[in-house]
Formats: structure tokens, C-alpha cells, sequence
């Protein structure tokens, strides 16, 4: 069994926007689907933590990541930081009370997970949110450390799919998650408009309507990482890739060619790459020609997601070569 829609490269990709959207509708179908249902049920406190195996990933990991972000500890029964990193997890699911929920792997048992997700060695924890793979961490870290990262990825979690977590109920014991309901947003119109011109190629109509959003929600951040990817598609539309390659490659002193191929690094996944570039083609120009590189990194930026580690990085190494 294989994990569909995984992104080693963190929450936010050039599919995040429409995960977004498919994450959002699918929340609203669990909710419709409990209210059908009379309401539904919620969950127990023992249900925030679960045993997961190759056979039900998809079921456990994948579709319940639709309602709710599901962290993944990657753990064994020899491993002694497991011993002091599991139970803490386990304490914090049940303190968090149905933001997130845990599933534990036993990489002995289930090899094929562990190779799936590229685990060196363990403890190791990952994260998936509406069905996008990201790791958290390895290591038995400090619990002021865990509950950061945890902050950080509910917040991501809320604002980018639209999870806010599921409801849990002490004597609800083995009834059915429910998600909690949420109110629908102002532009969600505008922005499923969007979502479906990307969808039919019109890069144009969906630069327009992220616009549209922008225009009277400025902070809005799911138009502005929308419209940041739909502008990077429209530039790297119609490139010649190995030629964008081979004139980065030869004339490392032009800038033109140097933005062009950190955008198809980007488009490629190549997030450290396309942002070393940059930075680089920023340390060694001048004037407007380290001005236009400068913009179109901080562009770039915007496209990975402010709290992106990768992005705080290269942040930090734009200053050291600005300044």
C-alpha cells in the first residue's frame, strides 16, 4: 500500500491551494453527513491515539488527516528515547483534546511506512495534513520544543485547510469523530472560483479572482499563497526548461536567467535550491539587477508560506548578504 498525495517537502506545495479546497469540502461533508445522522457523535479521549499499521494508513492516517491534523510517531519497542518521547505525545493528544490526533507506528512491523517516509532512524514524527506529509521532528526533543512545533502545525492546520479539530466527549467512548463546525468564510466563492480556474488552466481568471479576494482581505492568506503560485505558473508557462538550465548554468552573472530558473526550481520542488540562487544572485548584483532578485525571492517567499522553516532561513541569509 502505497500513501497518495504525500509531500516530503512540507504542508505547503503548488497543490496546496487545492488541497485547501478538497481538505475544507471534505469537513464539511463529515459535518453534514453527522448532523444527518442526528448529530452524530464525538470521540473519546482514547481515540486521539491510535496504532496504525500498513493495512489501515489509508483509512487511519490518510482520510482521518481530511478532519483532523494526525501526527505520526515513529517509534519500537528497543528504542529508549521512544520510551521517554511516546508517552509525552500521548499526554499531549489528550491534553490538546482533539486538535490533533496520534497515530503510532511500530517501524518493525511496518517497514514499508518507514521507508515510504524516508525515516533515518527513531524516534522519528511526521505529520500529515489533508493528505500532505510533512516531519515535525527527530529525537526525543524538549517538551517546550513539542508543543511549538504542535502550535505551529494546528495554526497551519486552521488557516491554510480549514481544520480546526474534532470534539471529544469523555462517555462518547468509540462513537464516530465528528469536526468541530466553522463558519463559512466571506470569500470562499471567489475562492473556489479560483481553485477551479487553476483546475481548467485559466492561470489569468485565477490570478484575477485570488486578486479579487485580496482586494477588500489583504491578510487574507490563502488568496495570497493562491495568487502567489498561480503567478509563478504563469511565468514558468511556455519555458523551455533545459534552456532557462543552460543559460543559469553559463552566464551566472545574468540575473534574468538566474530568476528564471529558481522559479522552475520551485516549481520542481527544489525549495532550498531555488532560494540559495537567489540569495547568491542577490550577494554578487547590484542596483536594480539586486533589486529585481531581492523581489522576486521575497515573491517566492510567499508562494512556501511565511512560517515555513526553509523560508525563515533563507530570510536570515538574505539579511547576512543585504546588510
Amino acid at each position: 500500500m502505497q500513501p497518495r498525495n504525500m509531500s516530503m517537502s512540507g504542508v505547503v506545495d503548488l497543490a496546496a491551494v487545492k488541497a485547501a479546497q478538497e481538505a475544507k469540502a471534505k469537513a464539511e461533508q463529515a459535518r453534514a453527513e453527522a448532523a444527518r445522522n442526528g448529530g452524530g457523535g464525538a470521540v473519546s479521549p482514547s481515540s486521539l491515539v491510535i496504532d496504525v499499521n500498513e493495512a489501515d494508513f489509508e483509512s487511519a492516517v490518510l482520510q482521518r488527516s481530511a478532519e483532523v491534523p494526525v501526527v505520526i510517531d515513529f517509534w519500537a519497542e528497543w528504542c529508549e528515547p521512544c520510551k521517554q518521547l511516546s508517552p509525552l505525545l500521548e499526554r499531549l493528544a489528550a491534553e490538546y483534546s482533539g486538535r490533533f490526533v496520534l497515530a503510532k507506528i511500530d517501524v518493525d512491523a511496518n517497514q514499508m511506512l518507514m521507508q515510504q517516509f524516508g525515516v533515518q532512524g527513531i524516534p522519528a514524527v511526521f505529520a500529515v495534513v489533508a493528505g500532505q506529509a510533512l516531519p515535525l521532528f527527530q529525537g526525543a526533543a524538549p517538551e517546550e520544543q513539542i508543543r511549538g512545533t504542535l502550535d505551529q502545525l494546528i495554526q497551519v492546520a486552521e488557516e491554510r485547510f480549514g481544520l480546526t479539530g474534532i470534539t471529544v466527549d469523555p462517555e462518547a467512548e468509540g462513537q464516530a469523530p465528528v469536526v468541530e463546525e466553522a463558519p463559512a468564510g466571506p470569500y470562499d466563492a471567489l475562492l473556489e472560483a479560483a481553485v477551479q480556474a487553476l483546475d481548467a488552466g485559466d492561470l489569468d481568471g485565477a490570478v484575477q479572482a485570488y486578486k479579487n479576494v485580496l482586494s477588500d482581505d489583504p491578510g487574507n492568506t490563502e488568496a495570497k499563497l493562491g495568487l502567489g503560485q498561480a503567478q509563478l505558473l504563469q511565468r514558468v508557462q511556455g519555458l523551455d526548461p533545459q534552456q532557462v538550465r543552460r543559460d543559469a548554468a553559463e552566464k551566472p552573472a545574468d540575473v534574468r536567467a538566474q530568476i528564471a530558473a529558481a522559479d522552475l526550481d520551485l516549481v520542481g520542488g527544489h525549495v532550498e535550491d531555488a532560494f540559495g540562487r537567489l540569495v547568491e544572485t542577490v550577494g554578487r548584483s547590484a542596483g536594480e539587477d539586486r533589486d529585481a532578485a531581492r523581489v522576486r525571492l521575497l515573491e517566492l517567499f510567499e508562494v512556501v508560506g511565511a512560517d515555513d522553516p526553509r523560508v525563515t532561513t533563507a530570510r536570515t541569509a538574505l539579511a547576512r548578504v543585504l546588510f
